[in-house]
């Protein structure tokens, strides 16, 4: 997922490619056993790491989201690993919410 430059820096290890960042998102990745714990939209979605994606066919990339939407909170309880469409389906109002705030802020 695409991370806001100005959120970059909250990441634990004051980035999300710090190792400190690569250590929690490896734990929660081995938690779930290389699958999708299941989002709200899609709780049964268990697809696993680098196979086909069982509804798209297309391999599966593992993502790390924060269910608060805060960097900051890097708690296991406070992160899923999620594939790729569970996760931007997730994140769908966040973003649509970001861009509305962008948008506000160019217009003169």
């Amino acid at each position: 997922m695409p991370i806001l430059k100005e959120n970059r820096r909250l990441y634990p290890g004051g980035s999300p490619t710090s190792r400190e960042w690569k250590a929690i998102r490896d734990a929660i990745r081995q938690r779930a056993g290389n699958r999708c714990e299941g989002s709200p939209l899609f709780p049964d979605c268990r697809a696993e790491g680098g196979q086909p994606h069982p509804r798209t066919g297309k391999l599966v990339t593992l993502t790390t989201a924060h269910l608060d939407h805060n960097p900051r909170n890097s708690v296991p309880d406070n992160l899923r690993c999620w594939c790729e469409i569970c996760h931007n389906n997730y994140d769908k109002w966040n973003r649509a919410k970001t861009r509305a705030r962008r948008k506000a802020e160019v217009q003169p």
